[in-house]
């Protein structure tokens, strides 16, 4: 009996092309238009405008020090004048502009007084103008420390003893830990995997209420058949759709856009996982649902709602604190951290096992549910 049932909604999900769209291709868009935008965003370069009325070598070297610093490019625009370059920040078409006024050179050279530089920035664009206030602080430093060098060298400090004075008090070492750099590709790929896997619950609330309505569910009362076996029988075609979604949408990343799984044991094992608990939760709202719509609008609430605070969007380190602490009870968090446990950090089972059983103790409770509840369903069917 319950291979019956299980091939007769197998069948069914066959017929079904709006199925698959939901589950794969909608999926799939998400992460080609997502992938694109953060990717462009994460690689673009810092683009500096810039307005040199001096025109002498010492504003050409200050530009060129500028442009020796990766990711940064400098452009110019000689047919606008200063006011109207001005006027465009104003309009929100630019959010800075470096000007070097004319006798840069010659204040720099006369040694009476710092040489000025001037940049106008938008103040409403402050973390894209940060940079390149940064940059300018820097290179001001370091014609600061090549003065101060010019003038112990000329007061007769030897060239040991120069080297001593001018390094830095303190040295920052940097190490990298993660083997695999981060980009927004690691966060989008699992995330909307996650994601679109929770909208197979309206597939399988579909289903019951369609049985039910059509007394497919009353008729199946009426026989033989231990109601586990129509559950389970129910339960297994959605578990093998989940699996082989989150296959299809990772094996996508992979091969698209290089995306490195790492570990594959442990991501079968977390996949696995997620789909027990995910139609788990299925079953458990497909007893409880009173009709389509409200299956629907539980299933949006589960599935967005958990994709929000459970990080799947964007990194939970980005969200405040209170989120980050309810994004714990969801199990979208743990599926996430889990894959991305194993894609950036190469963990292995002995790492993610807390991930996979918070999953699975998600499944059991759901299941439990839905098996406790599935008796007041049928009597419901059977009148």
């Amino acid at each position: 009996m319950i291979k019956s049932i299980a091939r007769k909604e197998i069948r069914l999900l066959l017929k079904e092309k709006g199925t698959f769209f939901w589950l794969l291709v909608l999926p799939i868009l998400f992460i080609v238009l997502f992938a694109s935008v953060f990717g462009s965003a994460g690689s673009s370069t810092i683009k500096v405008q810039y307005l040199d009325m001096d025109h002498t070598a010492a504003s050409k070297e200050l530009l060129q020090s500028i442009e020796r610093i990766d990711g940064f490019e400098l452009k110019t625009d000689s047919t606008l004048s200063l006011e109207k370059q001005i006027a465009s920040i104003r309009d929100g078409k630019l959010s800075a502009l470096l000007v070097l006024p004319q006798g840069f050179e010659a204040n720099l050279q006369s040694g009476t007084g710092p040489a000025e530089v001037t940049l106008y920035r938008d103040e409403t664009a402050n973390s894209s103008v940060a940079p390149i206030q940064a940059v300018l602080h820097n290179i001001a430093g370091s014609y600061r420390d090549a003065n101060i060098a010019q003038a112990l060298a000329s007061s007769g400090m030897n060239e040991a003893k120069l080297k001593q004075v001018l390094t830095p008090p303190i040295h920052v070492a940097e190490k990298t830990e993660n083997v695999i750099p981060f980009d927004m590709i690691s966060q989008v790929v699992p995330g909307y995997t996650v994601m679109f896997v929770f909208f197979v619950i309206i597939s399988m609330t579909r289903r019951f209420i369609s049985d039910k309505d059509t007394g497919m569910t009353a008729r199946l009362s009426s026989t033989p058949m231990r109601p586990l076996s129509y559950l389970i029988g129910m339960w297994i075609p959605y578990l093998l759709v989940v699996v082989f979604q989150c296959a299809v949408l990772l094996s996508f990343g992979h091969f698209v856009y290089g995306l490195e799984l790492g570990d594959m044991l442990s991501v079968i094992i977390i996949i696995l996982a997620l789909a027990f608990c995910v139609t788990g939760l299925g079953l458990a709202l497909s007893v409880f649902a009173k009709s389509e719509n409200q299956g629907i609008a539980f299933t949006q609430l589960i599935a967005m709602g958990g994709a929000v605070i459970g990080g799947l969007w964007f990194p939970t380190e980005m969200m405040p604190k209170f989120m980050q602490t309810i994004g714990h009870f969801t199990p979208q968090y743990w599926a996430q951290q889990g894959l991305k446990s194993v894609i950036l950090h190469g963990a292995h089972l002995q790492d993610i096992w807390l991930n996979v059983l918070i999953l699975l103790a998600f499944a059991v409770v759901a299941l439990l549910i839905a098996m406790l509840q599935f008796p007041r369903f049928m009597r419901q069917a059977a009148h």
